[in-house]
């Protein structure tokens, strides 16, 4: 069972397990009106169970790859949680388009909201901005919640960065969809953002836009 581990002075409630075969972190965010879990890789199970009895409200996924859709169908058909996606990267989620030769594949999973750059995802009282951050793959996504828009709690802002931007390095450019200048571009979106703002990567430890202003943004943002 993966063990869940809370994040502090964070503007909402938020929670992570690891879960999958590549250990993705799977977050739980809640601002007590509304539940989302964000990258589901695998162990649908253990991601109800940590949930507490809460229902799930919606499964965002930052993008298409396996390790971080690896539990989505499951979980959306355990729960009736409804699955978001960008426009980009829904139709490799759902099936609709093959997979590329040599990724691993995941269960083909309905998206039932896509979304596009500088949409709005309503969920609870959370209103998170989605962030087009192309480059790991075509269709990546980031969300982003600021305190001084919603009904929250005292804390700072939160940044969902998927597979784009991780604690001291970026997500990987060499994918047959991946492209090292659009992750330029999307690196210089999300410099823009506060210095306070609390990033949580798909994968390893969470980390600040300040902190990675002065070595990610400095090496690959110019």
């Amino acid at each position: 069972m993966p063990r869940k581990y809370a994040i502090e002075n964070t503007c909402v409630d938020v929670a992570y397990q690891r879960t999958g075969y590549l250990e993705v972190n799977t977050y739980q965010i809640s601002d007590g009106a509304g539940l989302m879990v964000v990258d589901p890789g695998g162990q649908a199970d253990a991601i109800i169970e940590a949930a507490g009895g809460v229902p799930i409200d919606a499964i965002v996924l930052t993008h298409w790859h396996a390790d971080h859709v690896g539990a989505a169908r499951e979980l959306r058909e355990k729960t009736g949680a409804i699955t978001i996606a960008s426009a980009v990267d829904a139709p490799r989620i759902s099936g609709d388009v093959a997979l590329p030769e040599g990724h691993v594949k995941a269960e083909p999973c309905p998206v039932d909201h896509v979304v596009e750059h500088g949409d709005i995802v309503q969920i609870g009282n959370m209103a998170w901005k989605v962030i087009a951050t192309p480059g790991h793959t075509k269709g990546g996504i980031c969300l982003y919640l600021d305190p001084q828009f919603g009904v929250h709690k005292q804390g700072k802002p939160v940044l969902l960065s998927g597979d784009t931007l991780f604690y001291g390095t970026i997500g990987r450019t060499d994918f047959d969809d991946s492209s090292m200048d659009d992750m330029r571009v999307s690196l210089k979106r999300l410099a823009a953002l506060p210095d306070d703002t609390i990033v949580l990567p798909g994968h390893n430890y969470y980390t600040t836009i300040g902190v990675e202003r002065k070595r990610v943004f400095a090496a690959f943002a110019q």
